[in-house]
């Protein structure tokens, strides 16, 4: 009975290895997902607001149908190094449909919401009221590793498009259209100096200005010892700072109550000015009393 048991315990354990290879290549072999070619499908939906604007993935497009006059808005990351270039293709509703031409605007956005300026691509355009089409682009500077807190420089991370209608004809608000945005950056990370720059030594002023000998060179033979000059640690001399010259009232505009002498002063030449200049312009009482008596007198003695 023994035996039995052991020889079908034998034989189921020999027929699954030679069946197990047969059921896995028969296995349908999974398909190949967005993300492994390196292209995902196209976002159909658009946010109307930063709050509520969709995410773009690296690679991902965005194919929405609108309505004339909405405001659109996509989001994208973006790292140091790249350049990033929004292009935007707009399918205007039926010339049937509409009233007169169409004005379309494209517009970047960084993190902090400050709009950043485009420096190539048609940012504006006009649709005529016959073409069907309309093509828009915006180039981004090269995002920058690092930036002072006062500049506009873009920085690594999250950018938003807004894709918005600028002129349009009242009765066109509303009709059917169709948008098609695309994301592209080139550069990277080992390109992440803007414009080519490169920071070669820190920036640190210059203590002594001016020419100095080199730390350990030999002065010239005939060169003599200046009774200014001060020997500095690296072996260059510095000229030593001029002392400034010293005149007899040099003493009297310094000190910390030379004011108050000078405010006095001030106020008592003040009095005396002014107790002068009343005593030219006031004549006396007793010399204009004589002068009216000698007049009546002439006066008197003419008539």
């Amino acid at each position: 009975m023994t035996h039995r048991i052991l020889g079908a315990a034998l034989l189921g354990a020999v027929l699954s290895v030679a069946v197990a290879p047969v059921a896995v290549a028969s296995s349908p072999s999974p398909a190949a997902s967005p993300s492994a070619t390196g292209s995902a499908a196209p976002v159909a939906n658009a946010g109307t607001s930063f709050l509520t604007a969709t995410t773009l993935a690296p690679g991902q497009d965005a194919d929405v149908a609108a309505a004339t006059g909405d405001y659109l808005y996509w989001e994208f990351a973006a790292s140091a190094g790249q350049t990033d270039t929004v292009r935007v293709d707009v399918t205007t509703p039926a010339a049937t449909d509409r009233h007169g031409p169409q004005t379309w605007t494209v517009e970047l956005f960084d993190g902090l919401r400050r709009r950043q300026a485009c420096t190539a691509g048609p940012q504006v355009g006009t649709a005529a009221q016959g073409a069907s089409t309309l093509t828009l682009s915006c180039t981004l500077r090269q995002i920058r590793s690092w930036a002072e807190p006062w500049s506009g420089d873009p920085l690594p991370g999250t950018y938003y498009a807004r894709l918005s209608v600028t002129d349009v004809p009242q009765q066109d608000l509303g009709l059917a259209a169709r948008v098609r945005l695309h994301v592209a950056a080139s550069g990277g990370a080992d390109d992440a100096q803007p414009e080519g720059g490169d920071l070669k030594a820190a920036l640190v002023p210059p203590v002594n200005a001016g020419a100095t000998a080199a730390p350990g060179a030999t002065a010239l033979p005939s060169a003599s010892p200046s009774p200014t000059a001060a020997p500095s640690p690296g072996g260059a001399s510095v000229a030593a700072p001029v002392k400034a010259a010293e005149h007899w009232y040099s003493g009297l505009f310094s000190g910390w109550n030379s004011r108050w002498g000078w405010t006095l002063a001030g106020a008592a030449l003040a009095s005396l000015a002014g107790i002068g200049g009343y005593t030219l312009t006031r004549h006396p009482r007793g010399h204009r009393g004589r002068r009216v008596v000698s007049e009546t007198r002439r006066y008197e003695e003419v008539s």
